[in-house]
């Protein structure tokens, strides 16, 4: 039943019928006008539909309260079939909006990637940058996804033993982050209950504490180990080997490994594959016989110049659809198809592959 109140560009009263005839509603938690009742929201909600805004908010209520109660019950915010997702960079006629990088962290489905060896480098590298700089522009759905895919792979170091350095060094960015917010900063930047933010930083201690005392157990094989192999075929594994740090701690090992860690021409190798020669130039380290020192070169170029970022898989993004997607290999072979519907004549010409850092420059707005 339609009315108009006294400002005739409102939408006008809602109203209920009794046995005394039509009764205006007042909404939260006021009484009705003449026979002072209170309201009886299952009544006003039944399938009668005589008020359809009445049903309208109770519907609103109940779909707020299975949200909550699927949030706090589970560990990822969603599940999504399609592994890419469109980079929207503004709005247009055709989209309104844009995507922000929390939603690409739960459309991507990193929690699923780091279950890949090939992948699992690459999501560690970028949990690492968001770390550093880009933590307090996620939001609190985000956030919460973020340190759920953080603790899986955390328990994935713990259980294989793989790459705990570098996980060691995500712990150590995250936990310098969240104490530099917390105190120079302040809390109002950090989204949530400060109780919550505590019991993080309480979790990221104990992940830390785990990684310490990870034990790497020794595998008892009756074949051929890596000292039975010929000294050249040691020294050609390790001139593979693209971490100065794995370098030296395969030398701790044995003697012979010790000498082979210190060649000359392997460390000059790696400052090849990492800088340029441009950079040799303006930091040129030489020994006591005017000979180049390449090992103590490589660790001075670190210091001024970023390094060759290396990864079994790669994200990679469409030029020509602007879709950012995970490839997989496996499916391309088979039916020679790419991971997104791309309109593209030939798609493989418009793919590229995106680094961390770039990851997240597609998401600065």
């Amino acid at each position: 039943m339609p009315f108009l109140g006294k400002d005739w560009r409102s939408p006008g009263w809602s109203w209920t019928k009794t046995e005394h005839g039509w009764k205006r509603i007042i909404f939260y938690g006021h009484e009705l006008e003449d026979n002072n009742r209170d309201i009886d929201l299952k009544q006003l909600c039944s399938d009668n539909k005589e008020n359809l805004f009445v049903g309208d908010v109770c519907e609103l209520a109940i779909t707020k309260r299975k949200k909550d109660f699927y949030n706090n019950n589970t560990k990822s915010q969603f599940v999504f079939r399609d592994k890419w997702i469109y980079v929207q960079r503004g709005s247009t006629k055709e989209r309104h909006g844009y995507c922000t990088l929390g939603e690409a962290i739960n459309r991507l489905d990193f929690s699923s990637a780091i279950q890949d060896l090939r992948r699992f480098n690459y999501v560690a590298k970028l949990f690492q940058l968001i770390a550093r700089s880009q933590l307090t522009n996620l939001s609190g759905a985000a956030q919460k996804n973020y340190f759920n895919i953080l603790e899986k792979i955390v328990r994935k170091v713990v259980e294989d033993q793989y790459n705990p350095r570098l996980v060691k060094d995500l712990l150590h960015d995250l936990s310098s982050t969240l104490h530099s917010l917390a105190i120079h900063v302040g809390r109002c930047v950090l989204v949530g209950n400060v109780n919550i933010w505590l019991c993080r930083l309480e979790t990221i201690l104990k992940w830390q504490q785990q990684l310490n005392n990870l034990q790497i157990p020794k595998q008892l094989r009756n074949g051929l180990s890596f000292n039975d192999l010929p000294l050249h075929m040691q020294n050609k594994i390790l001139c593979n080997l693209s971490d100065a740090y794995d370098i030296i701690n395969v030398g701790q090992t044995t003697p012979t490994l010790q000498i082979l860690s210190e060649d000359r021409m392997l460390w000059k190798k790696l400052c090849h594959f990492h800088f340029a020669d441009k950079q040799f130039c303006r930091n040129l380290v030489l020994s006591k016989s005017d000979n180049v020192d390449w090992k103590l070169m490589y660790f001075t170029l670190q210091k001024h110049y970023p390094m060759k970022e290396q990864y079994g898989d790669t994200l990679h993004f469409c030029k020509h659809c602007s879709i950012l997607f995970w490839k997989d290999r496996h499916l391309a072979l088979l039916f020679k198809e790419c991971d997104h519907p791309c309109t593209a004549n030939d798609p493989d010409s418009c793919l590229m592959p995106v680094s961390p850092q770039h990851f997240i420059d597609l998401f600065k707005f």
